[in-house]
């Protein structure tokens, strides 16, 4: 299923390479989507987190349907953010697709949230939400999250610009 508009039809969509080019000049903050509990946890890095609406409190993240995280916050109606600090790049590779399943969590402190949603314990901020609206667009799932819970934490954010893991320069 791709990208539908009901309007503009005679105008061709852009080369996903050169959307891809394009995208890498926007700096975006790095997370971790997670949802499961014990052996059931699955999880992926993330760069595409959004804030959607106050009341009530909402955010937007995007997920490959192919993904197996995809499947379990699907059959979970729940799931956990993570936001990433410098420092935890290894981290970020690591459920970018640098292990599967359940071994994405071996490396690093976890806790289960609230929600009983896994919560990286030394992230900088995190936030549990109850599934509120899935809607799939071309080859990703958008999940809506209704925010129930967030934690804070200290450190500075790991950014994701040019196809780089970045920490933010000191001001």
């Amino acid at each position: 299923m791709g990208c539908q508009t009901s309007q503009m039809t005679d105008v061709r969509s852009v080369e996903a390479a050169e959307f891809r080019l394009a995208m890498r000049n926007l700096a975006s903050g790095v997370a971790i989507v997670a949802t499961g509990t014990q052996t059931t946890r699955r999880g992926l890095t993330v760069s595409s987190v959004t804030s959607l609406c106050m009341d009530p409190p909402c955010l937007l993240v995007s997920v490959n349907s192919s993904s197996e995280t995809h499947a379990a916050i699907l059959a979970n109606g729940r799931f956990g953010i993570s936001l990433l600090c410098s420092g935890q790049e290894d981290l970020a590779l690591r459920f970018a697709g640098g292990a599967k399943g359940i071994d994405r969590f071996a490396t690093a402190p976890w806790e289960q949230g609230t929600l009983d949603v896994p919560l990286l314990e030394p992230a900088i901020g995190a936030l549990e939400c109850v599934l509120h609206h899935h809607q799939v667009v071309g080859t990703h799932g958008l999940f809506i999250g209704r925010i129930v819970a967030t934690r804070g934490g200290n450190g500075d954010p790991l950014v994701n610009f040019q196809g780089a893991l970045r920490a933010l320069p000191q001001a």
